[in-house]
């Protein structure tokens, strides 16, 4: 059993001989949550009551790099707080998870978020707007002005024992999976309509004669099956799509 490392993925495992599945870096998966998530947990340091973080529940768009972009206003305190010190933080957890809290992934940003300037508010009025269609009645207000964090460092948990940091440019340089908004309709399709193929997937890939299988995850260059034998013994398989590496 091969374990990669644990800063850059998270562990895996395969039976036999069979091909081991790939796994996304931490890298991926930050991005991909960031993509996912619609609001997260904005952190500043507070004026008030100097070198306290100062929590507040704050939507956010991204740009192509993953930066988030903000449309916050002056009366906000976390505008405040920002204006008189640029450092900060962003939480974004797994917005489906259910169960344990602690065993859903979540990323944590940090960097330094300042006011964007003119030459490059359209672009960001744009990207906000996409996610929040509503905003349009209050973007335009003048106590309101876009923030975008400039991301110094990330730190990713993808559930219990999974976690570790990702340089700023790994994250910057990676890529949100690109099945990340259809997942949910894909596990929901194959599960409702295509539970007999999953039973002969569990077979061919994890060797389990089961009479129910369930597929658990979907990803580009793979999807995960979940299913349990006759002896009531549960096992997962891993299938690869053919081509990829």
């Amino acid at each position: 059993m091969a374990s990669p490392s644990p800063t850059k993925h998270a562990a895996t495992s395969q039976a036999g001989d069979r091909p081991v599945a790939p796994e996304p870096s931490f890298a991926e998966r930050a991005r991909t949550l960031v993509h996912v998530g619609r609001i997260g947990s904005l952190s500043t340091l507070s004026r008030k009551q100097p070198g306290f973080p100062f929590g507040s529940v704050m939507p956010y768009g991204q740009d192509a790099v993953g930066r988030p972009i903000f449309l916050i206003s002056t009366m906000a305190m976390h505008t405040q707080n920002l204006q008189a010190d640029r450092r900060a933080s962003l939480l974004v957890t797994q917005p489906d998870a259910s169960g344990d809290p602690l065993g859903a992934s979540r990323v944590t940003l940090v960097g330094n978020a300042a006011k964007i300037q003119e030459p490059e508010v359209a672009e960001a009025r744009k990207l906000y707007l996409e996610r929040y269609a509503n905003s349009k009645y209050w973007v335009d207000f003048e106590d309101f002005s876009f923030y975008r964090m400039e991301v110094l460092d990330v730190y990713y948990v993808g559930g219990f024992g999974v976690m570790g940091w990702v340089e700023a440019s790994d994250y910057t340089q990676a890529k949100a999976d690109p099945l990340a908004d259809s997942a949910a309709a894909i596990l929901e399709h194959m599960n409702a309509d295509h539970k007999d193929a999953l039973v002969l997937l569990a077979r061919a890939f994890a060797g389990i004669e089961s009479q129910e299988a369930s597929m658990t995850a979907v990803r580009p260059a793979r999807f995960s099956c979940a299913a349990e034998n006759r002896r009531g013994h549960e096992g997962r398989a891993h299938c690869i799509r053919a081509g990829s590496s």
